[in-house]
């Protein structure tokens, strides 16, 4: 679980670290930042699910996985039509997921 910890570190981090030297003009890898924090998404939500069918009676586990299913209903169907809201939603959710996900892992491994 340790590892997992690590990775989740290295997953989280680079795209942060990426946007932190974009947003302080350092660097201009704004894109790669994107596209590692697909990467990102596809490795937390394969974590949590794997963790989800080791102890299917964990209630954080549960919220987390309900979370993101709700995360890409309200993303396809779309039921908001403000701009405003689409735009924080997508925007925040995310990274509140992947923090949450982290704190679980976090906790997890450091039991």
């Amino acid at each position: 679980m340790k590892n997992i910890n690590y990775l989740n570190y290295f997953f989280v981090g680079v795209p942060s670290i990426i946007f932190l030297l974009a947003f302080f003009e350092i660097l201009d890898f704004t894109v790669f930042a994107l596209l590692f924090s697909i990467l990102t998404g596809l490795f937390q939500v394969t974590i949590g699910g794997c963790m989800l069918i080791d102890e299917p009676r964990n209630k954080f586990l549960q919220s987390y996985i309900g979370g993101v299913v709700l995360y890409f209903l309200i993303v396809f169907i779309n039921p908001f039509s403000s701009y405003d809201f689409k735009f924080y939603f997508l925007a925040a959710t995310p990274a509140i997921l992947a923090f949450y996900l982290s704190i679980l892992i976090y906790k997890k491994a450091h039991q």
